[in-house]
């Protein structure tokens, strides 16, 4: 089980009532509204244990760009220095703790905190600060020095705090843990190859970012994403025009430790089927005025399926539906609340008309995509229903009550999973 680095687990109670013994598959509506345990949950899932994703290399091509980005809700820049390397650094000075970075992404030499202009370089490093030797003047005939830092003050103490870094095949990803392990260990041999099926090397290009602040505690994205009961049911474009549906050739994976997951599926014609009927979203008429906005084209990569959807615990979703692309990166805002920050991408190889088609297809996602509004909706709706009865719980156990990985969409077995672990790392 991950522990803080410093190796000492916080001692204070947290709310528990309502998990069964042993259970994952009924979740206590206080999981999702508790304040304590939002606190644990940063401590344990955000800035101990865990790698973070934080951006796309392509954010930041050329040596002094950065971005600024969040790992759980601490500010952190993503910065390129001058001999190529990808550093990510905490946005606030050493100095008084100012949030000296305020610009979304720029190019620097050096980051200069407007408070004190104390200045460090692109990895972190203090370099300078006024009056560091303090004021000499003369008066009277006798020169004097006037203020300054202890003797024993020393540059290299005061550095801004450094995230260990993981770069792979184009995504960076970072943890203020420096003993976390290694990222390939903690995506594991079951989800490693999804991940390198979509980064396997060739080089990114970045295509655009929507963001939106979902009023729903940050979890209930990852269930989301793990959940293929909902996409069939909840979302007219899924259902009507075959882009996510219980009649798919799907599978549900899984890590070993069940806190990342992959679902994956393959299009179909869509249409009238048993699968629809009763279905409210499903709408047999439905037609496209403009038919490119489903103009898919297989790519030599999918090797079978159209959908992957990876979610990553606990900060990233990486989705794949048709020819769109794009990272889903979240950032709790408190137990009630969570950033939702896409970025749209694509490959420095494609044509001029694939780029289109992503483009387009980036249309159905994002905060107001003809299918992620939907989910954005529903969430705000699931938070409000916690709030009102606290003592409550969740039922995921479409499929029973164990953890597993499966052959088709009809389980919440991923669900299951994500929360088991969760109660592990949580002590809940």
């Amino acid at each position: 089980m991950p522990t803080p680095s410093n190796g000492v687990m916080p001692s204070s109670p947290v709310a528990s009532t309502g998990w069964a013994d042993g259970q994952s598959s009924r979740v206590p509506y206080s999981t999702y509204t508790d304040p304590a345990l939002y606190r644990r949950e940063l401590d344990r899932l955000f800035y101990s244990g865990h790698w973070c994703y934080v951006g796309l290399e392509c954010e930041i091509p050329k040596p002094g760009d950065y971005r600024t980005t969040y790992v759980g809700e601490r500010s952190v820049i993503m910065v390129r220095d001058a001999g190529g390397a990808i550093n990510v650094v905490e946005n606030h000075c050493a100095h008084r703790g100012v949030r000296f970075c305020q610009k979304p992404h720029g190019n620097v030499r050096e980051f200069v905190c407007p408070y004190h202009q104390w200045n460090y370089d692109l990895t972190g490093r203090l370099v300078g600060l006024p009056f560091r030797r303090g004021v000499r003047r003369t008066e009277d005939g006798v020169t004097r020095v006037d203020g300054g830092m202890p003797a024993d003050f020393r540059l290299e103490d005061h550095g801004l705090t450094r995230l260990r870094v993981a770069r792979h095949n184009g995504v960076v990803f970072a943890s203020f843990d420096h003993q976390v392990e290694d990222f390939a260990d903690y995506l594991g041999p079951r989800v490693m190859p999804w991940f390198e099926r979509i980064f396997n090397g060739r080089e990114l290009t970045l295509l655009g970012y929507s963001r939106q602040r979902i009023p729903g505690n940050w979890k209930l994205m990852q269930e989301n994403i793990k959940d293929p009961y909902h996409p069939g049911l909840l979302h007219t474009w899924f259902v009507t025009f075959g882009l996510w549906r219980a009649d798919q050739s799907s599978k549900m994976v899984m890590d070993q430790h069940g806190r990342h997951a992959v679902m994956v599926s393959t299009r179909n014609d869509g249409g009238k089927a048993t699968v629809t009927e009763g279905v409210s979203s499903f709408r047999e008429g439905m037609t496209l005025h403009d038919p490119a906005l489903l103009d898919v084209v297989p790519e030599p990569w999918w090797e079978g399926p159209s959908v992957t959807m990876l979610t990553l615990f606990p900060s990233v979703i990486i989705q794949q539906q048709v020819n769109s692309l794009s990272t889903r990166h979240l950032v709790p805002r408190g137990p009630d609340a969570f950033d939702f920050v896409w970025t749209h991408f694509g490959f420095t190889d494609d044509s001029p008309e694939m780029t289109r088609r992503r483009l387009r297809q980036a249309n159905l996602f994002g905060p107001a995509g003809f299918v992620s509004a939907d989910d954005g909706e529903v969430i705000e709706m699931s938070q409000q229903g916690f709030r009102q009865h606290p003592q409550h719980r969740t039922i995921s156990e479409l499929g029973g009550r164990g953890v597993g990985e499966t052959d088709h969409m009809v389980t919440e077995t991923l669900i299951r999973g994500m929360y088991a672990y969760w109660r592990r790392v949580m002590e809940v």
